[in-house]
């Protein structure tokens, strides 16, 4: 019984949650960011051209952008800042992050998909991802935003190679087992064996 409190008492979280999503509204910056759109475009042509290509160009696009991007925003102009974070995050990031869940999951065969798309993507997230800001702000209080950019072009330089030692997926069936697949699962089936 006493579980069943908390439960019936999320309903209040909900209703707060929804009052909020209905009431509030996005600033008006936000608003114009939000409707670009780019993320279902760059996923929509990635079926077209494929996820590798639209993913290399992001990643060459953040590698290309990483000194001016800090740059325009040491220049303290409003608008140079935010062209280079409209440009960053419709460019850069969002190239990448349109294919990258189609890019990532059909990197695997069948039998391990999920497990390796999450794995991957999982741990860059922590390994990468986690220490960016800590390492990031030791770098601008030790050598200013020069350092921080660099630091954005290695990793964004990592990323172009993996991204082109990677094969395209996008004509792919993903329905089929890999090849590499059927070739590991025959090599550990004993001769003579039944299922």
């Amino acid at each position: 019984m006493g579980w069943r409190i908390p439960f019936l008492l999320s309903v209040v979280l909900i209703a707060i949650g929804l009052f909020v999503r209905r009431k509030l509204y996005e600033s008006p910056a936000f608003q114009r960011v939000k409707e670009t759109q780019t993320i279902p475009l760059y996923g929509a042509l990635s079926d077209r051209v494929g996820r590798r290509p639209l993913y290399l160009g992001g990643a060459v696009f953040s590698l290309v952008f990483a000194f001016p991007f800090f740059w325009m925003v040491n220049t303290k102009t409003s608008t140079l800042i935010w062209l280079a974070i409209v440009l960053g995050v419709n460019i850069g990031h969002d190239l990448m992050y349109g294919p990258q869940a189609a890019f990532f999951s059909e990197l695997f065969g069948t039998r391990v998909r999920y497990s390796g798309a999450s794995l991957g993507y999982q741990l860059a997230s922590v390994s990468a991802g986690g220490f960016a800001p800590l390492v990031a702000a030791a770098l601008l209080k030790a050598w200013s935003w020069p350092a921080v950019a660099l630091y954005m072009a290695m990793m964004a330089l990592i990323t172009v190679v993996a991204t082109w030692l990677a094969t395209e997926t996008y004509q792919s069936d993903i329905h089929a087992d890999d090849v590499r697949e059927q070739e590991l699962v025959g090599a550990g089936a004993t001769p003579g064996a039944r299922a």
